[in-house]
């Protein structure tokens, strides 16, 4: 977490959109103008996942793709971010049987590689020279028991479940890149924020997902998609998935969980006066946040108040830390992005179609706020912290 707070803005936002491209690289997604291919027939969403996760797999994947990113409106960056993440780009992915996979974007902006296995992933930025790394969290699956496909009443519990919070489309059949596909919706039914909907979509015949997108509300374009604009199933060479960075590049080792920094953690102090009395510096915290309560605050590690208002992705979390004396109050990382005025105080935003990001400090506090929600609601919620 220390670490993650000194990362630059720009490095900070490449690799938040690495994380969403190794999401749907890593399961094979693909997207294609519809339109003339073999569609399946028609089927109850749960049938139709069944048949999927009973099919057989492919022994790897090989496609062309092409990525684009809206996430971010005009202005909402200061400068040129310079990755093909940040651009959009075209590229290659290769995905082998056992779960390691790479994908490689090129653009005028900056080539882009991202290489992931069980145990690790890596994003090599040619921008800056930068691969930044992390280890994985281990499988909890037992590799020593077969691959049982779930029965169709789990299907549907797990369905029934995920329908308390969200609703779920049927099973629409269409084609994508020239295969039978099934493509399911989901939309949060409550404190959604800005996000509108999810969607995926999955091989007919092997179960393999072919499209993921995500959609901001009112949208009909998603604000992330990972196209493919061809796509073949065959065994992959480990040499496709195997690639290492250029020898000179500059390594960031993003893993935060050393045996060291787990011995200098202290136990979370909840409560707001608790906190106020053990934070070292004054805590604010108010009950409300335009309209939405305070339902949890607590002292991190001893220098870190984090305060949750409201339930699920429309809440708002709001993080105080101790003003360091520097013009950023110890959020270097936001200090690039664009200015605003709270009454008299100046504020680092970041707007999204997705939410927004303000930080800002005062004599003795520096505060991070954080939501799914439009600029101006933010804005107002960072005006009655200050």
């Amino acid at each position: 977490m220390s670490y993650l707070r000194r990362l630059s803005t720009r490095s900070l936002i490449i690799l938040l959109a690495a994380v969403c491209v190794v999401a749907a690289g890593g399961t094979a997604i693909g997207v294609a103008a519809t339109g003339g291919g073999p569609t399946p027939p028609p089927r109850p969403l749960d049938q139709a996942i069944h048949d999927a996760l009973a099919a057989g797999h492919p022994d790897g994947v090989t496609a062309r793709i092409q990525f684009t990113n809206s996430l971010f409106p005009s202005g909402a960056l200061l400068g040129q971010a310079g990755s093909a993440l940040m651009s959009g780009a075209s590229g290659r992915l290769w995905l082998s049987g056992d779960g390691r996979g790479r994908i490689e974007l090129q653009s005028n902006a900056g080539d882009v590689q991202v290489v992931w296995s069980a145990s690790q992933v890596s994003v090599y930025d040619a921008s800056s020279n930068t691969v930044y790394r992390a280890k994985l969290p281990a499988s909890t699956r037992n590799s020593g028991s077969a691959d049982t496909p779930p029965a169709l009443a789990d299907v549907d519990k797990v369905l029934s479940e995920i329908g308390m919070h969200w609703a779920l489309s049927d099973a629409q059949p269409t084609d994508i890149a020239g295969r039978g596909a099934y493509t399911v919706s989901a939309s949060p039914k409550h404190d959604g924020g800005l996000l509108g909907s999810l969607q995926l979509a999955w091989d007919a015949t092997n179960g393999t997902p072919l499209r993921a997108g995500v959609y901001a509300q009112g949208n009909t374009t998603p604000v992330l998609e990972l196209t493919v604009t061809d796509i073949s199933y065959a065994a992959v060479a480990s040499s496709d998935v195997d690639v290492a960075a250029p020898a000179g590049a500059k390594v960031v080792d993003l893993d935060t969980s050393s045996p060291s920094d787990k011995g200098s953690s202290r136990p979370a102090v909840t409560g707001l006066a608790p906190v106020q009395a053990a934070a070292p510096f004054p805590v604010v915290a108010p009950d409300s946040l335009v309209g939405l309560p305070r339902r949890d605050v607590r002292l991190i590690n001893g220098d870190t108040v984090l305060a949750l208002y409201g339930q699920g992705l429309g809440g708002i979390a709001l993080v105080e830390r101790k003003a360091d004396g520097t013009a950023t109050g110890g959020n270097g990382m936001l200090s690039n992005l664009p200015t605003i005025s709270l009454d008299g105080l100046t504020a680092h935003e970041l707007a999204t179609q997705l939410g927004t990001v303000l930080a800002w400090q005062t004599s003795s506090t520096s505060f991070v706020l954080a939501g799914s929600l439009p600029a101006s609601a933010a804005e107002t919620a960072a005006r009655a912290v200050k």
